[in-house]
């Protein structure tokens, strides 16, 4: 029999516990005998305690590691997040216009026969209504506080898309307790040293009270210490600050007036002078923040601006700060280590990636696992793929900035300033002047984002893609306006029949979904 594979994780909270139950119900449920995952984190070292949102993926994900989508919600104060709602991103506030929001669902449009339904708005079929209202069913659900499914519906699954927000220290404790339980050695405790062999490899780790720790593989789940990847292998870090200006955070825990208070069904990112501000509804607090850029605002004009939007009822409530980089590393997987996390990578909150990130490198490290024992193929692919995603995700969450049509700070003038977008958005952004985003524009071995979402943003945001020489190629009028009409009713039907988020919420309480709840 081969020797033993043995992985040590350096590094809990949430990427690391996700890394090593995904690791653990694939490759030692796979082979018991064939692989032993030790995950070393410290009692010293912190985690982020805000609320966070994921992406769908995560049901997936959740539902592969086992745990039970009830125990998710009562353990971590879950909620259901069915897509982020953008306020003020496209005009500044207090003019005179339309309401300035839009919804990026996570819904993709399904007309009866297959009958792709954005030619016919695009040239204008639908009026003044905006994209996320007539494709889909969900914005009109989120809006009125419904969930996206019935107690009655299993596991993760549900009639309109959606993922969920949660305490992020919760959730590292539920993932802690669900490796325990996968056969995955935890120990409390220092690394104090990364040893190196003569190629450059990893030879091992010397820990305070557990001696020096020896694997074939080494995660490095250490955050924006970067401890294995960054300190002791020196791969850099590539930042994007002259793409995404935000560099600070200021986070705030507001519980609710009431404790039947609604939960908003998705997350709200309002768009402020030098930043944005998250709004997050967790079961019995609102998770707010304001992620904003240095350069561009102080400190104390940035906690008026978060105060101002959680009103008086945050009135002597502790603000945290937090600083980071927007970049990431383009070689995380160099001989005997992989950066998974924060470690590898990080832009900021806009579009929920960081969990994301921390899910596709963990199933990408399942399965390109080198069982021969040779790295250097396996990096390879990893690091391509993961280099990629980080392009086109820093691309996604550029547009926000790059598209609106705000002017009324040197932050928004400059995000508009073509210097600071990369090539390869303008490139994007010409191809769709004339076409809407295509499966074509769009790899879904290192996109996260589908052209679905690139749909919302677009033209959430105002841009138009203008359809008129090839207006005549559409044909199929009064079928679409019957699809239109079919998602309305679809609203109708949905707001009548979903309960609301918290009611969701409470039936988790009582115990399991499923047919029986």
């Amino acid at each position: 029999m081969a020797d033993r594979k043995k992985i040590v994780i350096v590094g809990g909270g949430t990427a690391g516990w996700l890394t090593a139950c995904y690791l653990a119900r694939t490759l030692m449920t796979a082979s018991p005998q064939g692989v032993a995952i030790t995950l070393v984190e410290s009692a010293d070292i912190g985690i982020l305690g805000v609320g966070e949102g994921t992406f769908p993926t995560i049901r997936k994900t959740l539902r592969r590691i086992g745990i039970d989508e009830a125990e998710l919600v009562r353990r971590c104060g879950a909620t259901f997040k069915q897509g982020a709602k953008f306020a003020h991103w496209r005009h500044t506030p207090g003019v005179d216009r339309q309401p300035d929001h839009y919804l990026h669902s996570f819904q993709v449009a399904n007309a009866p026969g297959g009958l792709d339904l954005l030619p016919y708005w695009l040239l204008g079929m639908e009026g003044d209504r905006n994209w996320d209202e007539v494709n889909t069913p969900q914005k009109r659900v989120a809006d009125a506080g419904r969930a996206p499914k019935l107690a009655s519906h299993d596991d993760y699954v549900g009639p309109l898309n959606y993922a969920f927000h949660f305490d992020a220290v919760a959730l590292a404790d539920l993932l802690r307790d669900t490796g325990v339980s996968l056969g995955v050695e935890r120990l409390v405790d220092t690394v104090q040293d990364v040893q190196l062999a003569a190629d450059g490899s990893i030879a091992g780790l010397a820990t305070e009270a557990n001696g020096t720790l020896v694997a074939d593989l080494y995660v490095d789940c250490t955050g924006f210490r970067a401890a294995l990847i960054g300190k002791a292998l020196g791969v850099p870090y590539k930042s994007c600050r002259d793409v995404l200006f935000c560099d600070s955070a200021l986070a705030i825990q507001l519980p609710y007036a009431r404790p039947d208070s609604p939960i908003a069904s998705y997350t709200i990112s309002t768009a402020q002078e030098a930043g944005w501000t998250w709004d997050i509804g967790l079961e019995t607090r609102r998770g707010i923040g304001h992620v904003y850029s240095s350069a561009h605002s102080g400190d104390d004009r940035a906690e008026a601006v978060l105060r101002a939007y959680c009103g008086k009822s945050a009135d002597g409530l502790e603000v945290r700060k937090f600083r980071f980089e927007a970049g990431y590393r383009e070689t995380n997987w160099v001989k005997n280590c992989v950066a998974i996390g924060l470690s590898s990578g990080f832009f900021e909150p806009l579009e929920a990636t960081g969990i994301v990130f921390a899910e596709v490198a963990a199933v990408k490290l399942a399965t390109l696992f080198p069982w021969g024992g040779d790295h250097a193929a396996s990096a390879r692919q990893f690091n391509a793929m993961m280099l990629k995603r980080y392009e086109r995700a820093r691309d996604f969450i550029k547009m926000h900035y790059n598209i609106s049509e705000r002017r009324d700070s040197d932050f928004w003038r400059d995000n508009i300033d073509p210097a600071t977008t990369p090539d390869s958005l303008h490139e994007l952004l010409d191809r769709w002047r004339h076409r809407p985003p295509d499966p074509i524009d769009i790899d879904p071995n290192v996109d996260i984002f589908a052209e679905a979402s690139w749909h919302y943003v677009l033209y959430g945001m105002g841009y138009r893609t203008d359809l008129r020489a090839q207006a005549g190629t559409y044909r199929y009028h009064d079928e679409a306006r019957a699809a239109f009409a079919e998602v309305q009713r679809q609203a109708d039907y949905a707001c009548r029949t979903l309960p609301t988020n918290r009611e969701l919420v409470n039936c988790a309480h009582r115990g399991a979904f499923g047919p029986r709840a």
